[in-house]
């Protein structure tokens, strides 16, 4: 049986190796980049990575993971001082939709992180974008009964309002004109739910 010491260190390895291997994958892109490069990046041998991952697509796919539960962090703590529904959609929007759309432009390779690279890394993204979903889900909730008024469900607006902020991110032209599409979806939220 595993101590809480030596899963703590085995967390830390495996931590040091996904930051290793976003750089890389950042840098060079995941084609470009090998479990050899992520070893010597992260300053481990090539055994102490394959006995923390199996292969490439499973360090992507932590990868996914971990930057999922930073944004969901960071979401968790700005709905915290964000009382307002339009206050609570630009904390959800920040860092679903526009920190996203930072990354891929300040490095084009960083789209294989954003967008998946491959079968597993998009099922990873679904499973984020799940979970995107339901923190809109609960930020929308209060609103139930103006949004079903509408001849809608939570459930549906969460939806539709993640689908539409992940595909601004990819669609946008410039961050200008992400925040445009952003701010039209505020305000069409904002209507739907009478949170104006």
């Amino acid at each position: 049986m595993m101590s809480i010491c030596q899963y703590e260190k085995m967390k830390e390895r495996e931590e040091q190796i996904i930051e290793a291997a976003m750089r890389l994958f950042t840098r060079y892109g995941v084609k470009r980049t090998g479990m050899n490069d992520i070893a010597a990046e992260a300053s481990i041998s090539r055994q102490t990575l394959y006995n923390a991952f199996a292969n490439k697509d499973a360090v992507l796919q932590a990868t996914i993971r971990l930057l999922t539960e930073r944004a969901l962090a960071s979401i968790e703590i700005g709905l915290k001082d964000a009382e307002e529904l339009g206050d609570q959609l630009d904390v959800i929007f920040k860092h679903i939709a526009i920190e996203p759309f930072d990354l891929m432009h300040a490095s084009p390779n960083a789209e294989d992180i954003v967008s998946g690279f491959n079968a597993s890394s998009q099922k990873e993204l679904a499973a984020a974008a799940d979970r995107n979903k339901a923190v809109l889900t609960e930020v929308l909730a209060p609103y139930s009964s103006t949004i079903e008024s509408s001849d809608l469900t939570v459930d549906q607006l969460a939806d539709f309002v993640q689908r539409s902020a992940s595909a601004a991110k990819y669609t946008a032209g410039s961050r200008k004109h992400l925040l445009s599409l952003l701010a039209a979806l505020r305000i069409s939220t904002l209507k739907v739910t009478g949170g104006a």
